[in-house]
């Protein structure tokens, strides 16, 4: 193979890769370290934020809607058992999501209900009597993550919160399991190469869909099918940059598909209505097993898998939460904190539940410090003045406005660009079919 089609290759790789190690990534880091406001935990052992998200929460687009309870599951140590508290109610979501990024099941309001309720999380192909086979979930992987989002009004919530929280239970169905963990990529492999060693190791212990196998092989030249000593340790100076090369390009593709298209209309808000909808292949409780809810095209599901990494790692299908950016005014000139703007809403986005806008820097999609400590405007924000038409004008600057109306409606930007997202929680009809168009932002 010569050095373009290496380089080709290698591209298409990286692509296919890339979700599998930001996750696990994501994983490792979590086991070790925590993150933010949740604090480190083994593998499955839950871990509850202390408040909600804020600037130093290291996290692609955390949300400030909701605390979070988070676990890494390995199910190498047998079945977990999982038991929700009644939320009387109250909006939740919890997402189990396999190791390449899969959104397989999803428990709470929208899906199962708000009712107390005990699951059954096993390993892929596990051979066990359940108990309730109704309340099974099968992870494709040995190694998944559960994401649980509890909806909270604010400080003065949070006690509620905290309180399902502590009813929230996962504990081993045969306790005295042993956890395998991760495998360890080479530490001796050259840090260029080491994203490729990643993606060997892990694509070795936890394989993919049966559909997937077959395009793995294409990347027999690039070593990721080796499975003994690993291929990068003293690879050859030519072989290395051409992997070095496709990994860039690899990487810019996947850029790329997170960045709006040259032709948009000024203003228009990117809907992702279809980011996640990568998973064709294990669709369990609480997933909507639909044409319309399946991207048809591997190929083309491989980059939007890549991309929803990229921008929203372990992000939601739309039909449980509806994600909208915009990247520039209604002039089509790219928000920045330079200047002022407003948002006005004629009527409340369709939201089921709640909707809200969160404000982003760019280009690492953290949330935005600022004097008031109010990250994301919506509503269910305390204060907000509407208009006597019922409209809701919200003001995007960086420094305090002076007028008490502009001020209680302020959403603080960065100084320099910005990315705003609007989420609608259990999305209305009109979201999921396109109908709802999100107004555009005006810079005064």
């Amino acid at each position: 193979m010569n050095q373009p089609e290496l380089e080709a290759l290698a591209a298409d790789a990286y692509v296919y890769g890339y979700p599998l190690v930001a996750g696990l990534t994501m994983v490792e880091r979590f086991d070790r370290g925590g993150l933010g406001t949740l604090p480190a935990a083994p593998f499955n052992h839950l871990s509850h934020a202390t408040r909600l998200a804020g600037p130093a929460d290291r996290f692609v687009s955390v949300n400030n809607d909701t605390v979070y309870s988070i676990a890494q599951l390995d199910l190498s140590e047998g079945p977990q058992v999982l038991r929700v508290p009644d939320t009387a109610g109250a909006y939740y979501v919890l997402q189990i999501i396999d190791a390449w990024t899969d959104n397989v099941a999803y428990l709470g309001r929208r899906a199962t209900g708000t009712g107390a309720q005990t699951w059954l999380i096993v390993p892929p192909g596990w051979h066990g009597t359940p108990s309730d086979p109704d309340r099974v979930i099968e992870l494709p992987t040995t190694v998944g993550t559960l994401v649980g989002r509890f909806a909270c009004a604010g400080p003065d919530d949070f006690p509620r919160v905290r309180a399902l929280q502590a009813a929230l239970e996962l504990e081993p169905l045969e306790p005295g399991g042993l956890v395998a963990g991760l495998p360890e990529p080479d530490a001796d492999v050259p840090e260029r190469l080491a994203f490729f060693e990643r993606l060997r190791v892990w694509m070795q212990a936890f394989p993919p869909a049966t559909a997937d196998i077959e395009y793995q092989r294409r990347f027999a030249p690039l070593g990721l099918l080796d499975d003994g000593a690993s291929p990068y340790r003293a690879a050859a100076a030519e072989w290395t940059l051409a992997l070095a090369k496709g990994l860039a390009a690899g990487r810019e593709r996947v850029e790329d598909a997170t960045r709006p298209p040259e032709d948009h209309p000024p203003g228009e808000w990117r809907s992702a209505l279809h980011l996640f909808d990568y998973n064709t292949d294990h669709l369990g409780p609480g997933t909507l097993d639909d044409p319309e809810w399946r991207i048809p095209d591997r190929r083309a599901a491989y980059l939007s898998r890549a991309a929803a990494a990229r921008a929203g790692l372990w992000g939601n299908h739309a039909y449980e939460a509806s994600y909208a950016m915009t990247y520039d005014d209604s002039d089509g000139r790219p928000l920045t904190g330079l200047h002022d703007y407003t948002l006005r809403f004629d009527q409340p986005p369709p939201a089921g539940a709640f909707w809200s806008v969160t404000m982003y820097s760019v280009p690492d999609y953290y949330l935005v410090e600022n004097p008031i400590d109010r990250y994301s405007i919506g509503d269910r924000t305390p204060g907000l003045v509407h208009g006597e038409d019922g409209s809701l004008t919200l003001t995007l600057r960086h420094d305090q406005p002076e007028d008490p109306t502009a001020a209680a409606n302020w959403l603080p930007t960065p100084p320099g660009e910005f990315r705003p997202i609007l989420r609608i929680y259990q999305p209305e009809p009109a979201v999921l079919d396109g109908t709802y168009q999100v107004p555009p932002i005006h810079r005064l």
